[in-house]
């Protein structure tokens, strides 16, 4: 990708204080020379990340700001956090629903920045969906909250798409958090059709892909085997990759997806598209289980997450691994170091 680097900073939002966020954040910016990490703020309670610092005894400088222009000037020598007042109480491994108005807030003030061109893009700590549903939070997930919140910012309808990332392997659920007999139903030309072109779009936009190779995984075993294990493959699956072969783009499938992730068959594709949740997650994160970074596709705005939860078993004992929110800082910095600048509003 060519044109002007994009210098503003990127925003990071707390996550779940009872769980891991604020210690990987912690150690990902003491880590920030050594990974070569672009300026970045936290939005959300300096008090929670303090409270981790302390347990996890792992000292660090935090200095509060006011707007993420501020940034730049304390990023060398503090943890810059722009602090929502929003607390509420936090306890290691145990949820509360007091500090819902906080992470949910953390969310919102970031897309808030994207959009009025004051950050570039945002990486998100995993939340705990339980802890914040009694406060109003009624989205499926991370991801079809953060499209409500562009809708509601640019008064347009968006469709994210999630993709999961690493060195070795990309590949996107074409279904997500749904139970696996109602799949089946969900799958359409439509959906087909809207995915891939997002997926292929984006593989330009932000890796610089002139031309993307899609693998797309078949729903059945063997990929219905010629009907004899279902339908869906032969009609449905194949005339949308048809259709979208008619309109230019390298595309193959649908493949029998238990021989799609070998190495010999990761080297002929840049991305997969799989059916559901399980046959697209397994692989990645058999193959890279602590630096699968989750990307959110078909948004104006970017974002990356770890590829992981909020580990309350773990959360407050110094243990958790920040390589994925580190390679979600890197992915970031990499999808939107030359977008254009937006003018600030």
């Amino acid at each position: 990708m060519e044109g002007q680097e994009n210098r503003l900073p990127i925003a990071v939002t707390i996550g779940e204080p009872s769980g891991i966020g604020p210690e990987i954040i912690i150690k990902t910016w003491f880590k920030r020379r050594e990974h070569n990490l672009p300026p970045f703020f936290v939005i959300g309670s300096p008090t929670s990340i303090q409270q981790h610092a302390n347990q996890i005894k792992l000292p660090i400088p935090i200095e509060i700001i006011q707007s993420p222009s501020e940034c730049y000037q304390v990023y060398n020598k503090a943890l810059p956090v722009i602090d929502l007042e929003l607390d509420g109480e936090c306890q290691f491994a145990v949820p509360q629903a007091s500090t819902a108005p906080m992470v949910i807030g953390a969310i919102d003030k970031a897309v808030d920045y994207i959009i009025m061109g004051q950050a570039r893009a945002m990486v998100t700590a995993p939340i705990h969906k339980a802890a914040l549903y009694a406060e109003g939070f009624n989205s499926p997930g991370h991801t079809e909250y953060l499209a409500e919140r562009c809708t509601y910012h640019l008064q347009e309808e968006f469709h994210p798409v999630m993709m999961l990332a690493s060195e070795e392997l990309c590949v996107v659920p074409l279904t997500i958090h749904e139970p696996l007999h109602k799949v089946p139903e969900l799958i359409n030309h439509a959906l087909l059709v809207r995915t891939i072109g997002i997926i292929h779009d984006s593989m330009k936009k932000y890796f610089g892909l002139k031309t993307p190779r899609i693998a797309v995984s078949g729903l059945n075993p063997h990929a219905g085997e010629n009907n004899s294990m279902g339908t869906e493959d032969s009609q449905i699956i194949l005339p949308a990759i048809q259709a979208l072969q008619n309109k230019g783009l390298d595309i193959v499938g649908p493949l029998p997806a238990d021989t799609m992730f070998h190495k010999a068959a990761r080297d002929r594709y840049d991305v997969a598209l799989c059916m559901y949740h399980d046959q697209a997650l397994i692989p990645i994160k058999t193959i890279d289980f602590d630096a699968g970074v989750n990307v959110t596709l078909g948004l104006p705005i970017v974002r990356t997450s770890p590829d992981h939860g909020t580990a309350l078993n773990i959360a407050g004992r110094n243990v958790a691994n920040p390589t994925s929110i580190i390679n979600s800082m890197k992915l970031a910095d990499r999808m939107s170091k030359f977008l254009p600048q937006q003018e600030e509003y």
